[in-house]
């Protein structure tokens, strides 16, 4: 007997949807916890890409003006403070993981000169998420003044 389209009334069983909503939640816990940590890895990009972004600013006012500029990175109050004048906090989820380089200042506290003929005092700054997992490191080349940023750990 050929049914007509539409005209069948038997609709789905219970073990076919049982098998699509079975199919639906194990995509969805795959899929959200990506989600998440690429959440947490943009953050943390984010914040060290605009860290970056402030150093090269500081050496090009530097260059400019003819006047040394500083750049002081706080762990403790997980800050960093832009000639003297600015004070930006990072989000909450992103921290230092460490500060290399520089001058010290008090514990845990760094100060970092840009000079006004291009070069600085160099160092390593690493910005991580809470639990580590995401890092990006922002060198502070001492000689040629470069600034980069690149991924730390890959997981």
């Amino acid at each position: 007997m050929i049914s007509l389209v539409g005209k069948n009334s038997r609709g789905f069983t219970l073990v076919e949807l049982i098998m699509v909503l079975l199919l639906i939640s194990i995509s969805m816990a795959v899929v959200i916890p990506n989600i998440n940590k690429g959440l947490q890895d943009r953050e943390v990009r984010s914040s060290a890409l605009s860290l970056a972004a402030v150093a090269r600013d500081l050496r090009s006012r530097a260059l400019f003006d003819g006047v040394p500029q500083q750049l002081v990175v706080n762990v403790p109050q997980n800050s960093y403070v832009i000639a003297r004048t600015q004070q930006v906090h990072l989000p909450q989820d992103v921290k230092f993981a460490s500060v290399t380089g520089g001058e010290a200042v008090d514990h845990d506290v760094k100060r970092f000169y840009f000079f006004p003929n291009g070069s600085n005092m160099g160092g390593e700054i690493v910005l991580a998420d809470s639990d580590k997992a995401i890092s990006y490191l922002v060198r502070l080349e001492p000689l040629t003044g470069r600034i980069e940023v690149s991924r730390g750990n890959q997981s």
